[in-house]
């Protein structure tokens, strides 16, 4: 199977928005947050950002809100930063799965100890 274009440009955004999200952004609503993975569309145009952050819900909805904002200086440090023809349109999305692993955990551990 031939490696996509668009699984190298995912890559190269994962690192490029992690390394924004952590030295560039300003923003006070933004609390402590790792990119966890980048889908991007084959045609390079869109890109669905998941992001772990730690706090409580009040925290994760404030952090997304200020991701969602930082979107367009994002987009335009990208394309000072990476070689691209199209740096494609952001959207942010809260990565769920260490806290579903977790809870799983717990309830196999339980039926595990009965």
């Amino acid at each position: 199977m031939k490696y996509k274009r668009s699984k190298r440009v995912q890559e190269l955004l994962l690192e490029e928005i992690s390394r924004l999200i952590q030295f560039g952004l300003k923003d006070p609503r933004i609390g402590f947050a790792t990119v966890t993975g980048v889908d991007l569309t084959d045609n390079l145009k869109h890109a669905r950002v998941y992001v772990s952050i730690i706090g409580d819900a009040e925290q994760k909805r404030g952090t997304l809100e200020g991701l969602q904002s930082a979107r367009g200086y994002i987009r335009s440090a990208l394309g000072k930063n990476l070689y691209l023809k199209y740096i494609p349109e952001l959207s942010f999305h809260l990565d769920e799965t260490a806290e579903k692993a977790q809870k799983i955990s717990k309830i196999l551990n339980e039926l595990h100890t009965e």
